[in-house]
């Protein structure tokens, strides 16, 4: 029987990586796991790893790591390779930041699950970075060039690269000058279940991060009298806070079981952020509740415009009134049937089936070769 590797970046959270490493480990129970850091809550690894442990790498035990340990980022790529992955047949990796570049010994079948490249590093620099002080954007700046040239570095390492979006691929190509298959991640849709009563309120769910632009589809709602439902939390809570308007209800964190109600009775779910797939809108889509989403990334491969929402390309605050004014317009012609139909083919089934497949079929395919 091959032994099989799965390394991840990092385990903290549970976040839609975290749902391909659940199905990677479905699909491998016997692999050994390998993470930079393991802080996963016991909740969560229960979920996520049935309950097992990492092994991990040396930032798991240096000074303030548990909360801090993205201050290390400059040691990352000298962790992810201090693995011994030399006694695996098949190595895995679920990558969006270093886990790509894990060591191998060219005698192994490597296989990336790429969920981007490393976006700090490479196209959103300017968001990441534009709160420092000038200093540290210096710092920052010469430790990321170093980190582009090892991730170019590290490309040949991989034998075959997965994407989780057509989008993604094109980033794979441009950056790294490969091709990749595209195997869309997987989605719960069988906890986001469909409901067509729905009730006279917008919802966004996400991280107040400046990337995610929750700031800009609040300010398009406080200029009317429309109910806008907002959740999450993060450093942009107090900007948010300041934006919002008596017809705008600022929820925070919510559990799952709530979120889920509140994405299943909303009129549409609104969304601002170039995101590489995309999960909240496929979850908000299997409720049957329409997507009014900008139109530039990977969620352009799960909303249709004007048949399953509404895609604008304007991302500012009227740009976004007036996809909502023309979302109130068509919003009696969309199918609730079709909207959630489109979610389907997004499936965690349909993830264990095209990866499971992919993956068994390389593995063959190099065993004829007597790689």
């Amino acid at each position: 029987m091959d032994r099989v590797a799965i390394v991840h970046d990092w385990l903290v959270t549970n976040a839609g990586s975290e749902k391909v490493l659940e199905c990677m480990l479905e699909l491998f129970p016997q692999a050994d796991l390998f993470s930079i850091v393991d802080f996963l809550s016991e909740k969560d690894r229960e979920e996520i790893l049935g309950a097992r442990y990492a092994k991990h790498s040396f930032i798991q035990h240096l000074p303030f790591s548990k909360k801090h340990f993205r201050n290390y980022l400059y040691l990352f790529p000298r962790a992810i390779e201090s693995f011994d992955l030399s006694d695996y047949d098949l190595v895995l990796t679920s990558s969006w930041a270093f886990a790509k570049g894990a060591k191998t010994t060219g005698k192994q079948l490597s296989i990336c699950y790429c969920h981007t490249p490393i976006r700090y590093a490479w196209d959103l620099k300017s968001e990441y970075l534009g709160g420092l002080s000038l200093p540290k954007r210096i710092a920052a700046e010469i430790i990321l060039a170093a980190i582009r040239r090892w991730d170019k570095g590290t490309v040949d390492r991989v034998d075959m690269f997965i994407a989780n979006s057509r989008f993604v691929r094109r980033r794979i190509r441009n950056i790294y000058h490969r091709e990749a298959h595209v195997i869309y991640p997987p989605v719960d849709v069988e906890r986001f279940l469909p409901w067509y009563d729905k009730e006279d309120y917008y919802l966004t769910v996400s991280r107040f991060v400046p990337y995610k632009h929750v700031d800009l589809i609040v300010e398009a709602f406080a200029a009317t009298d429309r109910k806008l439902v907002v959740v999450g939390d993060g450093p942009q809570m107090d900007l948010i806070k300041r934006r919002a308007t008596k017809n705008i209800e600022l929820l925070g964190f919510k559990p799952h079981s709530e979120l889920v109600e509140l994405m299943q009775k909303a009129k549409a779910f609104v969304f601002a952020a170039v995101e590489d797939f995309g999960i909240a809108p496929v979850e908000a889509l299997s409720c049957a509740t329409p997507v009014i989403a900008y139109g530039f990334g990977g969620v352009t491969e799960s909303v249709q415009d004007g048949m399953n929402g509404i895609l604008y390309r304007d991302r500012s605050p009227e740009g976004i009134r007036k996809a909502v004014d023309r979302f109130e317009r068509i919003a009696d012609r969309l199918d609730p049937a079709y909207i959630r139909k489109s979610a389907e083919r997004f499936s965690r089934g349909r993830f264990l089936r095209e990866f499971g497949s992919l993956v068994n079929s390389a593995l063959l395919h190099r065993n004829e070769l007597g790689k």
